[in-house]
């Protein structure tokens, strides 16, 4: 079974999913060896480990495909990729995806931040407008060739805007990711 219908069936079924961040090999080789069933890049620990630097937007889609690639050959494990904010508008997000798809990678997290962006947990974070995020996904879903790639879109609108905008926008997330 392919690595995408592998990770699409374990999203898929009703127990819940644990999927440790990984950000290079060797721990990636650790997540395996505890029998964990798939596992996730951090953009936060490759941007610290890779860079020595907070996430801040700073480690650009080269270096994060070349690691993530790394990890996906390191591990028989299905690999998901943090694609931050895609790298730019939905024409970058078109490329990105097929960049982590063509390394082996089994699905990309997509965040709604601004570019550039800052992770999720560190403070000064801003959201593009609901429509620019619904257009790259949109483009995401048109970009992968396997449609079992997942494509998951993040939205910090709740420690921005509120809980109703965020959950405004996962509605719209979600209507945008099944085109």
């Amino acid at each position: 079974m392919k690595k995408t219908t592998q990770l699409r069936r374990l999203i898929e079924a009703p127990e819940i999913l644990v999927s440790p961040g990984a950000y290079d090999c060797f721990s990636a080789k650790l997540i395996e060896s505890m029998g964990f069933k798939a596992l996730a890049t951090t953009g936060a620990g490759i941007s610290e480990s890779f860079l020595g630097m907070p996430d801040f937007g700073i480690l650009g889609l080269s270096d994060n495909v070349m690691i993530s690639r790394n990890i996906a050959q390191a591990v028989n494990l299905p690999v998901m990729a943090d694609a931050d904010t895609g790298y730019g508008n939905a024409v970058n997000v078109y490329h990105t995806v097929q960049m982590f798809e063509a390394a082996g990678i089994c699905g990309i997290n997509l965040e709604d931040q601004v570019s550039p962006k800052r992770c999720g947990h560190l403070k000064g974070k801003e959201i593009i407008p609901m429509e620019e995020m619904v257009k790259k996904i949109e483009a995401a879903v048109a970009a992968r060739k396997d449609p079992d790639f997942i494509i998951n879109a993040r939205t910090d609108a709740a420690a921005i805007a509120g809980i109703d905008e965020a959950i405004r926008r996962a509605k719209a997330y979600t209507k945008a990711g099944r085109t």
